[in-house]
């Protein structure tokens, strides 16, 4: 079921949890270089730079609250349809493409328990290759009304940290926040035999608004 919220809560945007080995130390070093830049012109040319990198950061780690659209199977992430491919076994994958101006707080694409929680090992080529096909990966699984429903986020040339918000056991809601990869990356949800795809390659995603299935 669709979640319902206020108009201010809808306008709300808070910090990605997990962000904060990445965005303390930038914001304490802007904010410091900044203080020292009224003493110094050395610390006032450390300052633009420090002070563009946190202001980065803190867009980056955006976690905007979402009204969750109603549908089957809705978006997990922010980005671009990279592929839709068929499946040996029945299943269509959806691959999403997350560029780093995407907001990175991944959601589950259907309401259910999760069954499982794996990190995969491996590489860190660019996610819009096809050798990110082994790139390191957290592969999810979630018991839902359409069965066994399987979502993988996979680290990219840059992130290189994939953060899992719930364990495994959990009873998730459709859209609630599941996770966050740091940085450009990608995410691929595989629909069950039967079920079409609505999204085209090409096409933006947003998490928790986009539905991805047919009716």
């Amino acid at each position: 079921m669709p979640h319902s919220q206020s108009s201010a809560q809808r306008g709300r945007v808070r910090l990605a949890r997990g962000a904060s080995p990445w965005l303390l130390p930038t914001v304490a070093t802007a904010a410091v270089s900044l203080v020292r830049a009224r003493r110094s012109g050395r610390w006032a040319a450390v300052a633009v730079p420090t002070t563009a990198l946190a202001a980065g950061m803190l867009w980056f780690f955006r976690d905007p609250e979402r009204e969750i659209a109603s549908g089957r199977v809705i978006s997990p992430a922010d980005g671009v349809v990279q592929s839709i491919m068929p499946w040996k076994d029945g299943r269509t994958r959806v691959a999403i493409f997350m560029s780093p101006l995407n907001v990175h707080v991944n959601r589950a694409p259907l309401a259910g328990t999760v069954t499982s929680v794996e990190h995969i090992p491996g590489g860190f080529v660019p996610a819009f290759n096809k050798e990110s096909e082994n790139n390191e990966r957290v592969v999810w699984h979630f018991d839902t009304e359409l069965g066994d429903i399987e979502m993988v986020q996979i680290a990219g040339a840059v992130a290189r940290r994939i953060v899992p918000y719930v364990p495994q056991g959990t009873k998730v809601e459709q859209g609630e926040r599941i996770g966050l990869i740091r940085f450009g990356s990608r995410v691929d949800v595989y629909l069950p035999e039967g079920v079409e795809p609505a999204v085209e390659v090409g096409q933006p995603t947003t998490a928790g608004v986009t539905r991805l299935d047919r009716d």
